[in-house]
């Protein structure tokens, strides 16, 4: 069931589930031995679910977002030039080795592209399980630049607009589209993150540092 849409104009913020980020890190992308050494951008950062979980295993780890949350992040658009919020692009201060985000729906696909721009190690984006589908996405990404992995959740991963709940459920299935450079043009493969990472990968102190946060919605 894939029932996450917003309006054109929305800012789209379904703050992403701390233990969502650490699987990504841990079963797919060989955790902090892995990463410890590389940088990271997070363009749609909100309040820093997703940054401030990913400065746990990257070196350098810069968050932006169009707009201004308030915890001291870049300001600017990730996807588009004049959006009506800001006037410039968000430009990260280094060229990142990962560009890593849950993005705005309406925006995924151009999110994408200037990932795949950008970053000089892998794109990551976690984004619902229909995203694989589409002629347009399949035209302009798809055909020629296939993710190199597709980390499907064998447990549901619940998103809340304006807020992270940690007792939320979704009937929405997400998965994490991976593309890494060194792997361009070898088929898509397809890894599985195994059930329990949610309690697995749950800290003690997530509720302290992310449950509170949150804009009304």
């Amino acid at each position: 069931m894939a029932s996450r849409s917003e309006p054109l104009d929305s800012l789209d913020f379904f703050p992403t589930p701390p233990w969502s980020t650490r699987a990504l890190c841990e079963v797919v992308l060989g955790g902090t031995g892995a990463l410890q050494n590389l940088s990271c951008w997070e363009p749609a950062a909100g309040e820093g679910h997703m940054s401030d979980v990913l400065a746990e295993y990257f070196r350098d780890v810069f968050a932006s977002d169009i707009w201004d949350y308030g915890r001291g992040h870049g300001i600017g658009a990730f996807a588009a030039e004049n959006s009506g919020l800001v006037d410039d692009l968000a430009r990260c201060p280094f060229r990142p080795d990962w560009i890593i985000s849950n993005p705005p729906f309406n925006l995924a696909k151009d999110f994408v592209i200037r990932g795949l721009e950008e970053a000089s190690t892998g794109v990551a984006m976690l984004l619902r399980t229909s995203w694989l589908e589409g002629r347009d996405r399949y035209e302009t990404i798809f055909r020629d630049r296939p993710p190199t992995t597709v980390a499907v959740f064998a447990e549901r991963v619940p998103m809340v607009k304006g807020r992270w709940d940690p007792k939320a459920s979704t009937a929405t299935s997400y998965v994490w589209f991976i593309w890494e450079r060194e792997h361009f043009g070898t088929p898509s493969r397809i890894v599985w993150i195994p059930p329990g990472q949610r309690e697995a990968l749950t800290r003690s102190d997530d509720v302290a540092r992310f449950a509170v946060r949150g804009i009304p919605e």
